[in-house]
This record gives structure tokens, C-alpha cells and sequence, in this order.
């Protein structure tokens, strides 16, 4: 009898324990495809969120690729009209950069090209206004200073001319910006500032010189020897 109980107590002590060992193997597997479940959620998560960085890129860099297209195809259009102007086509180059500006309000040297094209038409004052402009835009752009002294020599403003070559000079070594300020002095037969200013304009282009010698501006100091010598 007592060894028919003891089998009967191992008996059970090895059911129970095969119970145990069940809930435990069941709990263990619950556990690991919790996990698994999660990692999976977690790995999708990450591929939803870098495939949401990949496509932001994307559209940034098509959206400068855009920007890029659209100022170089305004680079050229400016261009057209600066060769306009330089054609002496004034009409055609203000049109030109209207057509520009109004693609781009914000194009600066659109502003000075027809603002030197309208001073050169015969209106000064809506000229100053555009090169201004150009200038509120971007104050160091050396072109659009040069063409405020153009401008301004045009029309005998020759003091404030000379300080806006000068200003150009400021941001830029350009040839002739010295020559426009050695032009001026040369119309005042003021023989010692001619040669300074028109010095450094042939040392930093020696075809200078040409230009020089059928220059009107420079008839009242043409016969001096300091001139003669320089044009050589």
C-alpha cells in the first residue's frame, strides 16, 4: 500500500511537473514572438521612416535642380539683353530685362542693364531709379556702380560720376572704371590726373591704349608729352 502511494505522488509530481514545464515552454514562445513581433513593427517603422528621408531628398534636390534650371535659363536671357545694349539695341535690351524682371523681381542685374539702356535712351531719372534698385538688391554688385558713373558722366554729372567709378573700384579692379575717371579729367584738361587714372587702367589692360587714342574726351590733353608717351 505505501509503495503504491509513493508511485501514485511521483506520478503526480510528474504530471505536474510536465504542466508546468508546458506553461513555461508556452510563456517562453508567447515571449519570443512578442519579440519578434515588435523587432518586425520596429524594422517596418525604420523602413517607413527611411524611405520618408529618401523621398524628402529627393524632392529637395529636384526642387535646386528646378531653381538652378530656372536661373541659368535667366542668365541667358539677361545676357541677350546686356548684348543689346552693347549693340546700342536699347529699346530691344529694356524689353529684354522687363521680360526677365518679370519672371524674377528679384534679379538684380537685370535692374542695372536696363537702367543704363533708359539713361542712354534719353531718360536719366527712371535709369538712376532702376540702377538703384540693382544696388538695394546687392550694394557691392560692381556693375551696376559702374553704370550709376556711366550714367552720370553721360550727363556732365562729372563729380558724382568719378565717385561712383571710384565705388566700383571699391569691389572690383576694372579697367574701365579708371579710364571713365581719367576720361572725365582729360574733358577738365587736368593733364596730371588724366595719366594717373589712365596708367592704371592700360596696367590692367593694355588695349587700352587704343581706345585712348581716338577718345574725344581726351583732346584738351592729347598735344601734352606725358599723353603722347603713354598711348605710344
Amino acid at each position: 500500500m505505501k509503495s503504491q502511494w509513493s508511485r501514485f505522488k511521483v506520478l503526480i509530481f510528474i504530471i505536474l511537473a510536465g504542466i508546468i514545464l508546458n506553461a513555461v515552454i508556452k510563456n517562453n514562445i508567447k515571449n519570443s514572438n512578442a519579440v519578434v513581433t515588435k523587432n518586425k513593427t520596429q524594422v517596418n517603422a525604420d523602413k517607413i521612416e527611411e524611405t520618408n528621408k529618401l523621398q524628402l531628398m529627393d524632392i529637395e534636390i529636384k526642387k535646386q535642380q528646378g531653381i538652378k534650371q530656372k536661373r541659368e535659363n535667366l542668365e541667358k536671357k539677361w545676357k541677350i539683353g546686356y548684348d543689346e545694349f552693347f549693340a546700342k539695341k536699347y529699346k530691344q535690351a529694356i524689353e529684354t530685362e522687363r521680360l526677365v524682371l518679370k519672371e524674377d523681381p528679384n534679379f538684380y542685374k537685370a535692374y542695372a542693364v536696363e537702367g543704363i539702356a533708359l539713361a542712354y535712351s534719353g531718360n536719366f531719372k527712371n535709369g538712376m531709379k532702376q540702377i538703384d534698385q540693382a544696388l538695394k538688391l546687392k550694394p557691392d554688385y560692381g556693375y551696376a556702380r559702374f553704370n550709376k558713373a556711366l550714367a552720370n558722366e553721360l550727363y556732365g554729372n562729372y563729380d558724382e560720376a568719378i565717385k561712383w567709378y571710384k565705388k566700383d573700384l571699391e569691389v572690383e579692379e576694372f579697367e574701365w572704371s579708371y579710364y571713365g575717371i581719367a576720361s572725365i579729367y582729360g574733358r577738365k584738361g587736368d593733364i596730371k590726373n588724366t595719366i594717373k587714372y589712365l596708367k592704371l587702367a592700360i596696367a590692367i589692360n593694355p588695349n587700352v591704349k587704343n581706345a585712348a587714342k581716338n577718345e574725344e574726351d581726351f583732346d584738351n590733353v592729347q598735344d601734352s608729352i606725358e599723353f603722347k608717351e603713354l598711348i605710344k
